[in-house]
């Protein structure tokens, strides 16, 4: 399977991940305890303005088997268990949250040599459908998805995209909004010594005209610390550094900076992740 396209949603990810994972503009705080009998145990507190909002999640792996209970301020009790290989190369997941009892939901993930297909049926009368597809290989993929809602009989999403991906680079094109827009991205690979990358995402929409654009770069100081930063055409500049205090426990510090904002204060973020 080391030849198998990467799912469609992977398509323009790792461009996007330099320019959007972790960064933080709040208060976060995640404590991970894992178990050797395969259980595991996050609590997750986040202070945004003056609410605060937390989560307990518990995973358990057996076999082949993982089962995900997630429990949220609200009381509400998401629930999700995925079951590998009941076919061969495929994977079966079942979700749902107490108490909506519409939000069941069960997906199937299929792995073949020359493609990948992922689709979801919303277990309740009037389910929503969505299905997507990639073919060809780990160097290249063509694409699409497509959501169909069955109680209004009108489609909630179709797009496409094609990606190439090189030892050094990563080149994706997507036509999103149901044809209405246009992404390109690129992520570069200068210096696989200190982790030194660069990215670049671009926007066209077709209705008005308009391009919108962010470019961002990542860069390892040392082994333990990386440090990132982008820029967007909408006058916003924010940067962060992430630092490997003690293994796998990790803290980073974010800030964002509008020049476009009269007399805005920059945006402060602070995120602590503790695993023991």
């Amino acid at each position: 399977m080391g030849s198998s396209p990467a799912p469609f949603s992977d398509i323009g990810k790792r461009a996007k991940d330099l320019l959007t994972k972790d960064y933080n503009f709040d208060q976060k705080f995640s404590l991970s305890v894992i178990g050797s009998s395969g259980l595991g145990l996050t609590a997750t507190g986040l202070k945004r303005d003056q609410i605060f909002i937390g989560d307990l999640n518990t995973l358990y792996k057996s076999g082949n088997t993982t089962v995900d209970v997630k429990i949220d301020t609200y009381s509400n009790v998401i629930t999700k268990v995925t079951v590998s290989d009941v076919l061969p190369n495929t994977k079966t997941a079942i979700s749902f949250k107490i108490p909506d009892n519409k939000s069941g939901k069960l997906d199937v993930h299929y792995l073949h040599p020359h493609a990948a297909i992922d689709s979801s049926i919303g277990l309740n009368p009037n389910p929503l459908l969505e299905v997507s597809a990639a073919i060809g290989s780990k160097e290249l993929s063509l694409g699409g998805e497509v959501g169909f809602d069955t109680a209004s009989a009108s489609f909630t999403k179709y797009n496409a995209g094609i990606s190439l991906n090189k030892p050094d680079f990563t080149a994706s094109v997507l036509l999103t909004d149901k044809g209405q827009a246009l992404k390109a991205s690129y992520i570069h690979y200068v210096n696989s010594t200190n982790g030194t990358t660069i990215a670049a995402e671009l926007i066209h929409r077709f209705s008005c005209y308009q391009n919108n654009f962010t470019i961002g770069s990542s860069h390892a100081v040392d082994p333990f610390t990386v440090v990132k930063a982008r820029f967007s055409d909408s006058g916003k500049a924010a940067m962060l550094c992430q630092h490997e205090w003690r293994p796998r426990s990790i803290i980073t510090v974010s800030a964002e900076f509008d020049s476009k904002a009269n007399n805005a204060s920059p945006k402060l973020g602070l995120a602590l992740a503790l695993k023991p």
